[in-house]
């Protein structure tokens, strides 16, 4: 692998070589703006496409909701035109896939260029199909979806994994629209060999989640990764280093045996998930995530306890005992309460926060995930406000509040960010 800082006119005149090359090319890629620019689209991505009229350069153009595609033919003005647009824009981040190299840009926020070329993987073909179905993050046949049980030795999806099958694909869609708006926003930098991207897996249990996160970013994305994954049992740890080092992922995804606020880390996450910890082991992986001040925060809720059980304790504030006489509904009120609140408190941590569902409710009940992505923005008062009143009203107490006012503000083990 070479790597070498260049201006940045001459890295930029290599991208658009490499995607005007309609023989090599496998997809083009650019994300995230330059410090002190914007850009109109999220992401933008290259490739060629056989159409009835001919060989296309297609440009597919993401913003936050919809894609939009423009073609042109190949070899024609358009395409020059097309590819200048768009290298000319102040996109941070290019990735240029071809039949025999991958190449990185980043163009730092002192403006300099920094391109990273190595050899493409053996054996990559060029899809110029017009109509493909919605593409998979990761291909039913990948090494890891076989290792965790979701696909069969010949690589096809299994009957009863179907449904975990969705939701590891939607769960790595939204992993990878986080990185991307961490990216774009500077609160993540571009991952090198010197500076790979950490991520750490509180509550990782048979961890299929954090091996599928794992091969996206190293094998999709191309990104250099060191990930921990943290369970309390033993055996987890033991069975998911094995799983590891079976799938060639032993050097680059490590697991230990603690407890959530017991775990320990070298350098500072960039990405924290938490996905199905039980009941207040999502808050306890919240608060920790909090105080490492990590870039990115994905965590989906597994079950609801503490504040049903505070609520059962006391009498709901008017009108709300119609609610509260039906134990079902209660539950699930008790349910929606425990996200919003964690969020809201995530939220006053200088967080930008959303709250999705990442799977249909028809393939699994555990279907909500809190995406937060680190501003250091002070929320309005009315945010704070609108907190105490809810608790107050209820008499409840978050455990995710509890944590932060006992915990420490960043580890002593951890570089600050």
């Amino acid at each position: 692998m070479s790597k070498r800082a260049r201006p940045p006119e001459e890295a930029l005149a290599d991208v658009r070589t490499a995607i005007l090359d309609d023989e090599t090319l496998v997809r083009g890629l650019a994300t995230g703006s330059r410090r002190g620019h914007s850009v109109p689209w999220r992401r933008i991505e290259f490739r060629y496409v056989e159409l009835k009229s001919g060989l296309v350069l297609q440009l597919t153009s993401y913003d936050e909701y919809t894609a939009t595609v423009r073609n042109a033919p190949v070899g024609s003005d358009d395409a020059d035109n097309l590819v200048d647009e768009m290298v000319d824009l102040p996109f941070a981040n290019w990735h240029v896939d071809t039949t025999s190299e991958v190449m990185q840009l980043r163009i730092t926020k002192k403006g300099e260029a920094l391109l990273h070329v190595e050899a493409a993987p053996e054996g990559r073909a060029i899809d110029r199909a017009h109509d493909r179905q919605k593409p998979r993050m990761l291909p039913a046949d990948h090494p890891v979806l076989r290792a965790v049980g979701i696909s069969d030795q010949s690589g096809q999806i299994k009957p009863s994994r179907q449904s975990k099958y969705r939701q590891v694909d939607e769960f790595l869609r939204l992993l990878d629209k986080a990185l991307d708006s961490a990216l774009e926003s500077g609160r993540l930098q571009p991952p090198t060999a010197d500076g790979p991207l950490r991520m750490v897996d509180l509550g990782c249990g048979n961890a299929y989640l954090t091996f599928a996160a794992a091969a996206y970013v190293q094998d999709v994305r191309r990104e250099p990764l060191e990930m921990v994954g943290i369970d309390v049992r033993p055996q987890a740890r033991d069975r998911n280093t094995a799983i590891a080092h079976d799938t060639g992922l032993g050097e680059v995804v490590t697991f230990q045996s603690s407890t959530i606020a017991a775990a320990e880390v070298s350098e500072r996450p960039d990405v924290v998930l938490s996905l199905h910890a039980c009941d207040t082991a999502t808050d306890e992986a919240l608060a920790r995530a909090i105080r490492w001040r990590a870039p990115v925060i994905l965590a989906a809720p597994c079950c609801h306890h503490d504040i049903q059980a505070q609520m059962s304790g006391s009498a709901p504030p008017d009108p709300y005992t119609l609610i509260s006489r039906h134990g079902v509904l209660r539950e699930r009120f008790a349910d929606v309460m425990t996200d919003a609140l964690r969020a809201s408190i995530v939220r006053q941590e200088g967080y930008r926060v959303d709250t999705v569902q990442f799977v249909g409710s028809q393939h699994t009940p555990r279907n909500t995930l809190l995406r937060a992505v680190r501003t250091d923005s002070k929320p309005p008062e009315s945010v704070r406000r609108e907190y105490d009143d809810l608790i107050l009203a209820w008499h409840i107490r978050p455990a995710l509040e509890r944590m932060l006012e006992t915990s420490e503000p960043v580890d002593a083990d951890v570089r600050p960010g």
